[in-house]
């Protein structure tokens, strides 16, 4: 057998393995980036090695700062652990090693992303005359899907950004809910908007944008450009944008509709609460991501538009040694993105939605969200903590105590490694949150968390009593 055959099979046998450990492992990693760089320090080596040697090695040195993040228990950010279907196609598309850019470099690459673009598109329930980009994450998802309404609403006014760019343009608005993404911002900066440019719309009680609001601002200056940017999924409290209001007033006025539907979008995928997103069909670009709640490898998004036209104006190119960037052909690919050199994301996308089919997308969509309300019911049992949000979807907010109390308990949690959990700002208030979207968590997990939330409160409490009472 060759170098490279024991070299693969020695990495499947530590990926299975690891992979197995997952439901049992700690969560948090054992040693930070500084301890780990400390044990890598030194100049380039003068002599290689073995391929065997270099992935020993890497394991050695890498294991200590892996954060279980595919596992069960991880319950940070928006962060959903990789199908096993899933993780074999990435695998075989490294090994291929594809660059999805258009047809020439690889048919098979855009073949599988036309296909898996039409299963999204399907189980999103956006319409399928849609276009689809297969991009990084959500980040690159918001900043096409704005970069083809900012090309099409300064064209309606006259004004073509790809040519004269936005030096003497017309100003362009872009009027954006008080509790967007962050991801938002930086793609105002990126597209060269820059954040004075966004109108912001109130939240309602929820994180959701006050939509009886968004009528005045956008009679304010009726004769803008203007884009306006819905959410699906609020990152802390998981509310939806009334998008049937919203789609409404912004076509009224000739604005481009953008819908951020980073996580909140598969909802889309679930009779049970499809409605919160009806409406949805009606917005020119959405942004997703495959990374979250499909729970294919990092890193994964899609940009869908739906005006394929504008969506390739605005990102496509071309060169004369481009082979097979001709006039009349078939656009998908680079076209979509913002990336030439790019991964062959549809492969990993296709086999997620391969293996589990429609009613397993469903499945897990709704099994997620059954266990944060498990969560949230568990965590509400405990004396002195409280539900801080209407667990509308897979988010849940807890609130512990002041800023400083739950920063010990967050800290005693991730100390503990059983589970993972961050904190977060909500209205001014410091709160634990914990997003629940990994395929694997069981109701076993989902208890098993609710005891070391318990445990970590009962010692932060126990802690803050003897200080107290040593002070005295």
């Amino acid at each position: 057998m060759d170098e490279l055959s024991l070299a693969l099979r020695q990495i499947a046998d530590h990926i299975s393995a690891y992979r197995a450990d997952l439901k049992h492992s700690r969560v948090g990693p054992r040693a930070s980036r500084a301890e780990i760089r400390t044990g890598m320090v030194g100049p380039v080596p003068e002599a290689g090695v073995t391929i065997r040697e270099v992935i020993a090695e890497l394991i050695e040195l890498a294991g200590p700062g892996l954060m279980a993040s595919a596992g069960p228990r991880y319950f940070g950010f928006v962060v959903g652990g990789s199908l096993d279907a899933a993780l074999a196609a990435d695998l075989l598309t490294s090994g291929w090693d594809q660059a999805a850019f258009n047809e020439a470099l690889s048919p098979a690459a855009l073949a599988f992303e036309d296909v898996a673009g039409g299963w999204l598109k399907d189980l999103l329930r956006i319409p399928s005359s849609a276009s689809v980009g297969f991009v990084t994450g959500a980040q690159a998802a918001n900043t096409v899907g704005l970069a083809a309404g900012r090309w099409k609403v300064l064209r309606d006014h006259g004004w073509d950004v790809g040519v004269d760019g936005l030096f003497g343009a017309p100003r362009l608005r872009v009027v954006v809910g008080e509790e967007r993404h962050a991801t938002i911002d930086r793609s105002l900066r990126l597209l060269g908007a820059g954040e004075k440019a966004m109108a912001i719309v109130p939240a309602g009680s929820d994180g959701s944008m006050d939509a009886s609001a968004l009528s005045d601002i956008l009679d304010y200056e009726p004769a803008a450009p203007t884009i306006v940017i819905a959410q699906s999924g609020n990152v802390n409290t998981g509310a939806f944008d009334d998008l049937e209001r919203i789609s409404e007033e912004a076509h009224r006025r000739g604005s481009w509709l953008h819908v951020d539907g980073a996580f909140g979008l598969w909802a889309a995928a679930s009779p049970a609460l499809r409605h919160l997103v009806d409406g949805l069909e009606g917005a020119d670009s959405w942004g997703c991501d495959g990374h979250k709640w499909l729970n294919v490898p990092y890193d994964s998004g899609y940009a869908f538009c739906a005006h394929p036209d504008v969506h390739a104006t605005a990102m496509a190119y071309t060169a004369e040694y481009l082979t097979g960037q001709v006039t009349g052909r078939e656009f998908g690919g680079g076209d979509y993105v913002p990336e030439s050199s790019r991964r062959a994301r549809g492969f990993a996308t296709w086999a997620a939605i391969r293996s589990l089919g429609r009613s397993g997308v469903i499945e897990l969509v709704e099994r997620c969200c059954r266990l944060a309300r498990r969560l949230a019911d568990g965590v509400a049992a405990i004396p002195r903590v409280q539900v801080a949000n209407d667990v509308v979807l897979n988010q849940v907010l807890i609130r512990v105590g002041d800023a400083a109390f739950t920063n010990t308990v967050e800290e005693l949690i991730q100390k503990d490694g059983t589970v993972w959990l961050g904190g977060t700002i909500w209205r001014g208030e410091r709160l634990l949150r914990v997003a629940v979207s990994n395929w694997s968590t069981s109701d076993r997990d989902i208890d098993r968390t609710v005891e070391t939330i318990a445990q970590a409160v009962h010692h932060a409490r126990s802690d803050s009593q003897r200080h107290t009472a040593t002070s005295a």
